[in-house]
């Protein structure tokens, strides 16, 4: 079961929020973590080790308390090794908005961190996104460790933007097939169907879209891989390691059944797993090994109703007591996984708003389970949002990815977590990169957490 460690959030005052989005600070492993706020300040959290509490030292522009944010990813666009915080900034519900986005890029500066918006430089001028949306993802197309953020927009065009050498942002969604006009709702890449990195589109009165990556450009497939859905609504999307070598997804349904289509071959079988129907209103849903046990478990974000929670194990759900979790009048809207003080257990950031503001929740389960964490690079020292990271140990495989987008208006820290359990022996760990390479290392220790760069990264 969840504790409560909200008390870990210093001055939690309500918000009317909806995203959270982990990065990590420039230099050494501490996370970051940007929470959007509608109509009022955003917010960026670290953690302080003397008052082992989150803090918020968001300011200026980052702040920007005149936009109403809500979808945020953060990933590499410019391959200076280094993140970029993408936020989506709507103030209607589809069509247009007058609210433009902010690309975030951090500039080290007299051993201070400062922050300019890319949309706002002179050569972007006339390339800012005014397309009503709601979740952001990573997409490296290439595998060259240079990402570009796609926006899953209600109502009009998706926008896919890549940066170029001269600080012009452009908008590649129709160029590289990924333009997708209806009710996008939530995102996830990695390879789903293919080896490289993928996308796929939760919309809301359906379909969904899958896209294949081929060598950099993208197809629909998703009527003939099996995840169209016409008559879902859906909002959360995460990816499930089902212990065939490949990935699962499911997909929370707003007031309808939740889908969960498992990866047969080169198709995927969707069914309404009936454990999973208990789950009612639902906004958001993150995976991870919460109890360090070796299994991930399912968190189900709700907004006015009970979050629910579940055991993923041999592509089986089973109930779980959420505890603390459930907030029962919780007005959930993002969510995600950080390790904020560095334990070895994951913790789990929900944040409430839309129908009024509401503190922050903060949550982790209690346990002595062994860990490891693995953090892949690209070949410029960045956080390798897409990779796999396959982990053998002596009781079977675990496979992770290092996360894009945690589907609904989220995305989660760029780090693989496993859980040991009480007596699982870590062999190998293989990272393999969205451009194919892959490296194996044995030198594990139990409870830390292994770097891994890019094989073609420079050594220093």
């Amino acid at each position: 079961m969840f504790a409560d460690r909200s008390s870990w959030i210093a001055d939690n005052q309500p918000l009317k929020g909806y995203g959270v989005a982990v990065t990590r600070r420039s230099t050494g492993t501490d996370p970051l973590l940007f929470v959007t706020g509608f109509g009022e300040s955003n917010r960026l959290y670290t953690w302080d080790t003397t008052t082992e509490q989150l803090t918020d030292t968001s300011c200026g522009i980052l702040a920007d308390t005149q936009r109403r944010a809500i979808g945020v990813a953060a990933a590499d666009v410019d391959a200076d090794g280094h993140e970029e915080i993408y936020v989506h900034n709507t103030d209607a519900y589809g069509g247009y908005t007058k609210n433009c986005d902010l690309l975030f890029d951090r500039i080290e500066h007299d051993d201070r961190t400062l922050w300019c918006d890319i949309f706002s430089l002179e050569v972007n001028y006339d390339r800012g996104n005014f397309h009503a949306g709601r979740s952001v993802a990573a997409v490296d197309r290439y595998g060259t460790g240079r990402y570009g953020m796609l926006v899953a927009c209600y109502g009009t065009p998706s926008r896919f933007y890549e940066l170029g050498d001269d600080g012009e942002l452009t908008d590649m969604s129709d160029a590289v097939g990924l333009e997708f006009t209806g009710g996008g709702r939530s995102v996830l890449s990695g390879p789903l169907i293919s080896d490289r990195m993928d996308v796929f589109i939760g919309a809301e009165r359906g379909p969904n879209k899958l896209f294949r990556n081929e060598n950099g450009h993208f197809t629909d497939v998703s009527e003939s891989v099996g995840v169209s859905d016409p008559d879902g609504n859906a909002r959360g999307a995460a990816l499930l390691d089902n212990g065939c070598g490949t990935f699962d997804i499911v997909v929370g349904n707003w007031e309808g059944p939740c889908r969960l289509f498992q990866r047969h071959g080169d198709r995927f079988v969707g069914g309404m797993p009936e454990a999973l129907q208990t789950a009612e209103r639902v906004r958001n849903i993150v995976v991870a090994d919460f109890d360090n046990d070796g299994n991930q478990e399912i968190f189900v974000n709700a907004i006015g109703a009970v979050n629910r929670f579940y055991r993923w194990e041999n592509r089986t759900i089973t109930p779980l007591d959420a505890g603390h979790a459930d907030e029962p009048t919780g007005l959930g809207t993002g969510a995600a996984v950080a390790d904020v003080d560095g334990d070895g257990t994951v913790e789990l950031l929900v944040v409430h708003g839309e129908l009024k503001a509401q503190p922050l929740s903060l949550f982790s389960i209690p346990n002595e389970n062994g860990w490891l964490r693995v953090y892949p690079t690209t070949q410029y020292g960045a956080p390798a949002r897409g990779a796999v990271v396959e982990l053998q140990t002596d009781c079977g495989t675990q496979r992770r990815v290092i996360d894009t987008a945690s589907s609904y208006l989220s995305q989660s820290e760029p780090v693989a977590h496993f859980g040991l359990g009480t007596d699982q022996v870590p062999v190998s760990i293989t990272v393999t990169w969205p451009d194919g390479r892959s490296t194996t290392e044995t030198d594990l220790t139990v409870c830390t957490e292994a770097s891994v760069p890019h094989p073609i990264a420079p050594r220093f």
